[in-house]
């Protein structure tokens, strides 16, 4: 017997990961054309459309510490 497979329309965990794939996209194509080393957070910002209308700097993530041992 053969399976066949069914596509089914996409859910909201497809549509994120697409919108991820093409902001790495964006984002390596900026970096190809760059001069310098690195981008830098403005480039980055300015790639990915990030807006920073405020006076109050955006949270940040801290990073972990990696475990010796």
């Amino acid at each position: 017997m053969t399976q066949v497979v069914t596509l089914s329309a996409p859910n909201a965990q497809d549509c994120v990961a697409l919108a991820e794939i093409e902001l790495c996209g964006e984002l390596m194509i900026a970096a190809a054309d760059a001069h310098e080393d690195r981008l830098s957070a403005d480039r980055i910002d300015e790639v990915l459309n990030v807006r920073t209308d405020t006076a109050e700097p955006a949270p940040t993530i801290p990073r972990q510490a990696r475990h010796r041992g």
